[in-house]
């Protein structure tokens, strides 16, 4: 069947004409349908826009907090499964910690393990022309004491003296350590040794008071 296009153009046109005054009802069928696609399309975009979109952004965010349940699900399920395994860690890191807080001696020691390092010096037949304990610097759960030492030997005697630190029952490290020869010919051992102690019973409620105190001021000023 041949269409003429031509005619099919004038013919759709036509049916646009003289449509004012006319109720939609009684347009002709292509102004019909073409006002009823319009209307089609306005109320979805009217949809979207007033209803679908807020639906569509509650869902992606409902999709989000499922693959983050998801994640926490199968973590907490790896964490039941090795439970009796994480027990037996738990005790393991407890003895661990415990034995590293029998090394730290109390506020009441201090002076026994000062007196603990000027002994490993003397003994091993060295000088000291300086020993000067610092300010004491409270953290957390510790305190930290500096110590500026100088002492003068020979070579061995000053290595050995520096493994006796290191095999105190307490502990005690040797920072900053620097080494120059003397005019006799002995070696010279600047260094800071470093110790550390628990805090008492006060020393813990002042550093979380400290800590309150800073939290609280600085949600004062947000």
């Amino acid at each position: 069947m041949n269409i003429d296009l031509k005619d099919l153009g004038k013919s759709l046109s036509s049916q646009f004409q003289n449509l004012s005054g006319l109720p939609p009802g009684q347009w002709p069928l292509a102004p019909r349908i073409l006002c009823g696609l319009g209307v089609v399309a306005a109320v979805v975009v009217g949809g979207y826009f007033a209803y679908w979109q807020g639906q569509f952004e509650e869902h992606d965010a409902l999709a989000a907090t499922e693959l983050t349940l998801r994640d926490q699900y199968k973590s907490k399920m790896a964490q039941a499964i090795n439970l009796e395994a994480l027990k037996m860690q738990k005790v393991q890191v407890d003895q661990y910690v415990e034995r590293l807080q029998k090394q730290l001696p109390s506020k009441a020691e201090m002076a026994a393990l000062l007196s603990d390092i000027n002994q490993a010096g003397v003994g091993r037949g060295l000088t000291f022309t300086l020993f000067k304990p610092g300010s004491v610097v409270v953290k957390d759960y510790y305190a930290e004491l500096p110590i500026e030492i100088r002492v003068n030997g020979n070579y061995h005697d000053v290595g050995a003296f520096a493994s006796d630190m290191a095999n105190l029952p307490r502990i005690v490290t040797l920072n900053n350590m620097s080494l120059s020869a003397t005019k006799d010919g002995d070696l010279q051992l600047d260094a800071v040794a470093k110790t550390f102690r628990y805090l008492d019973q006060e020393e813990v409620a002042a550093q979380r008071q400290s800590a309150a105190e800073a939290a609280a001021k600085a949600k004062g000023k947000k």
